[in-house]
């Protein structure tokens, strides 16, 4: 009895040890945090600029302006039918209102006090002129990969632009995703400036090249494919190894394909010149393989007008991305659904552009069968391709796309959920069906 009690005593005292030692590092891993935040939170103020700016070289100029449409950056700043760059429309998150700020030289309103050295802070760093923690809706945990020089040349552009005293419309987010503190501890669970590129190359690039860090930049950084194609967590974060996973567009309501998984998004086993296509016109593999929605519009005001050896190099860089571990989405537990009603609504509709077959129209529309947008684990793109329709952007090199009209108004959520079931199970496909509510909810 004594052994076992000395024994108990011993194990007792241990036990408070651990649990002291525990509070310890807990207490030291807090007050690590607390100084982090602290540093966030306690940015200087840049001067702001005294003078009539320096002449710009025309050269750092046109150069800055290749890279505007590498970012796509009028997309956010630049409010339908009013000047370029004067500030963007509201931007709609799941914490609220977001609105793009005014990139014009004004001086009250826009960048006309910020120096080069102010422009590189928000870019690299995510933190505005006078020190304020940006909202990661701006990108730069994508723009923190560029080097100077292109910040300097991006500057340059923007303060080229004329002047609009358009004044930004306050941010409209919820408590306590308004505040500065919250935003600090986002960005210690999310962001950290990156290193200088290039990096280690991935386990399965079979060798570093310019070309493969080329497209590393543009994809990563200037690009920002990530800020669509990734998969995010409750805080819209995220997580390492999530990136090019693929991910819900809650605001625009499509979805981003995973470019890690060939059934997907992901091009490893296409042809490089089918990349650029695709990248370059909207259309590939005789329009087999079209973008739509979101992606559309990346094509028209972005990609399109980048250089075929940039367009290369992304292509290089994303059929080099490492598959993904995660196994494809499960699928659906078998629903019912009306197949007569979704078979009747298909040879309707659209049987005379994509095919008794589903085999589509060679150079026009593209074939339902084997098609991935059509197959994907996620029913969201056919969906709302049916809902709102849609053309593949106007580009030179596909410069009379075809459309698909709109069903919104002429179709009940029954009746879509019937003939998206009808194409993702038909002609081989074997996706999960569709659900009146799934489309309710797209709606």
């Amino acid at each position: 009895m004594k052994e076992r009690s000395r024994v108990s005593g011993e194990a007792s005292r241990m036990a408070r040890r651990f649990l002291w030692l525990a509070a310890g590092l807990s207490g030291l891993m807090l007050a690590g945090a607390l100084v982090v935040l602290i540093r966030q939170l306690n940015v200087p103020a840049l001067p702001p600029v005294s003078g009539v700016v320096p002449a710009l070289s025309p050269q750092l100029v046109e150069h800055g302006a290749y890279l505007a449409r590498a970012g796509n950056c009028a997309a956010c700043h630049t409010t339908k039918g009013e000047a370029a760059y004067a500030g963007g429309a509201a931007i709609e998150t799941r914490f609220g209102r977001v609105y793009p700020g005014n990139l014009t030289p004004d001086p009250e309103h826009g960048l006309g006090q910020w120096s080069a050295d102010a422009f590189w802070r928000a870019m690299h760093h995510g933190q505005s002129r006078d020190g304020r923690l940006l909202n990661p809706v701006f990108p730069y945990t994508s723009y923190t990969h560029l080097t100077r020089e292109d910040s300097d040349a991006l500057y340059a552009f923007l303060q080229s632009q004329a002047p609009v005293a358009r004044p930004n419309p306050s941010q409209a987010l919820r408590f306590p995703f308004s505040t500065q503190t919250a935003l600090a501890v986002w960005r210690s669970l999310y962001f950290e400036p990156a290193a200088a590129l290039p990096q280690p190359a991935p386990a399965m690039a079979p060798a570093r090249t310019t070309e493969w860090n080329r497209g590393a930049y543009l994809v990563r950084g200037l690009g920002h494919c990530a800020a669509c194609h990734a998969t995010r967590d409750a805080l819209a974060g995220v997580s390492s190894g999530a990136e090019f996973t693929g991910g819900l567009m809650n605001e625009q309501g499509w979805y981003a394909p995973s470019l890690r998984d060939h059934r997907e998004g992901g091009v490893a086993d296409w042809h490089e010149d089918d990349v650029v296509r695709l990248l370059q016109t909207g259309v590939a593999r005789d329009v087999s393989a079209s973008v739509m929605g979101p992606m559309a519009e990346v094509v028209f005001h972005s990609t399109q007008h980048l250089t075929e050896t940039d367009l290369r190099a992304m292509a290089v860089y994303l059929q080099h991305l490492e598959p993904s571990e995660a196994a494809r989405s499960a699928r659906e537990e078998a629903r019912p659904w009306d197949r007569a009603l979704g078979q009747r609504l298909y040879e309707t509709h659209c049987i005379d552009c994509h095919g008794a077959a589903g085999e589509g129209a060679r150079n026009a529309y593209p074939p339902l069968a084997g098609n991935r947008a059509v197959t994907m684990a996620s029913h969201v793109n056919p969906v709302q391709a049916i809902l709102s329709g849609g053309f593949t952007p106007a580009t030179a090199g596909h410069p009379q796309p075809f459309g698909m009209p709109p069903y919104r108004t002429l179709l009940t959520d029954v009746e879509i959920a019937a003939v998206a079931s009808y194409i993702r199970q038909s002609w081989g496909n074997q996706a999960g069906a569709v659900s009146a509510l799934d489309v309710q909810r797209l709606r």
